[in-house]
Parts: structure tokens; sequence; C-alpha cells
């Protein structure tokens, strides 16, 4: 595999993980400009809205129904960037940026803060953060150590996942050389799928808990 590349804009240097996460993002913004250009009757539409149903019927089977339509945009955002950031490591040469704890840290980070926004969305900043108060204060610091603990973990998750993936599957083609390429392949693309998949489901089941806590109160 290649040394990691960087680019240095003044003092501001952008990691190779920054750079493949910004171009993956500006990827998935383009193949959704080109599906509208393209019409309903393309390929490229038709596959991507049947994406989109089975995202959101994924959402609907954890979300009530009047919830839907708020958390799908982020949901489907989420998992789509994923699953492209995971597949990346497939290119020669490059490295998925979910191997890098900068990059899960900081979607750990913008879950975290999604799951209050719309905690505080549905109930009200005062309601919501009453919630943390019961069923007794003293509850209150665990609390808190719950809501920074999971989100360390989301992150430490991906990371972990992606990047003992990736050196397995460079110690297997150093030890068997390139005969079984085939194995390592379906390897990650299955591991690819199946992490993208558990990180935004976790996401889904956070947010779902947030908005739970406000119809029980």
């Amino acid at each position: 595999m290649n040394e990691n590349f960087s680019l240095a804009l003044g003092p501001l240097v952008l990691s190779e993980s920054i750079l493949l996460s910004v171009l993956v993002s500006a990827l998935i913004a383009f193949t959704g400009w080109l599906a509208t250009r393209k019409g309903p009757d393309s390929a490229l539409h038709t596959a991507l809205q049947a994406a989109m149903q089975l995202v959101e019927q994924a959402v609907a089977d954890v979300l009530p129904k009047q919830n839907v339509r708020m958390v799908f945009p982020f949901v489907a955002t989420l998992w789509l960037y994923l699953l492209c950031a995971n597949l990346v490591g497939l290119i020669p040469g490059l490295s998925s940026p979910t191997r890098d704890l900068s990059i899960t840290s900081a979607l750990a980070i913008t879950v975290f803060v999604a799951v209050h926004v719309y905690g505080i969305r549905a109930a009200g900043w005062k309601n919501y953060l009453r919630h943390y108060l019961k069923p007794s204060p003293i509850l209150l610091p665990f609390h808190l150590i719950s809501e920074l603990t999971r989100t360390l973990a989301l992150a430490i998750r991906l990371f972990g996942n992606m990047m003992s993936l990736e050196m397995a599957a460079l110690l297997v083609l150093i030890v068997a050389g390139f005969l079984v390429p085939v194995p390592l392949l379906v390897l990650h693309v299955v591991e690819a799928l199946v992490q993208a998949y558990i990180f935004g489901m976790l996401a889904l089941i956070y947010i779902s808990t947030a908005l739970d806590a406000q119809e029980k109160d």
C-alpha cells in the first residue's frame, strides 16, 4: 500500500482521510444531481430510488410514522457516505477514510449532535433536558456518562472494524500473494455493507430513544 498522501494549504494540512471524505461527499452529491438530470426513467435514478426506499423502510421500522420524514434525510445521507467511504479501500493504493479514528470520531459526534437536535425539535429544549432528571435527579451524571460512552463506542467500533479488515487483507496478501483476490474483495464488500448498516442503525436507535423519551413524558 502506498504511503498516505496529504495536501498543504498554507498552514492547513489536509490528510488523506479528509481528502477522500470530501471526494466521497462530492461524488454522492454529483451522483444525486446526475440522477435528477437523467430523469425518472434512467437506470441510475431507478437504482437510487430503490436504495432510498429501502432506507426509508428501515427508518419506518424503528421510528414512529410521524418522525420518519424528519429523520430520513440524515440517516440516508449517513448510510450513503459510510457505504461509499468503506468501499474506497478496494481501490489499490487507497485506504478507507473510516479506518481513521478522526473521521469516525467526527461521524460519532455528528450522530451525538443529531440525537439531541431531533430530541429538542420534537419536545422543546426544556422538556428534552428535563428527561435527564427522571426518574431521579441523582441519575443525571449516569445519563451524561451514558451519552458520552456510547458516542465513544460508536467511533471506536467503526474505526476498529475497518482497520482490522484492511490489516487482515494486507496480511493475507503478503502471505498468500495475489492468489486469493476475489475472496478478499468479497469479504471487503460484505464488511463494508455490514459496518455501514450497523453504524447507521445504531444512530437510528439513538435518535429513536431520544424521541421515545419525549413521548413517555
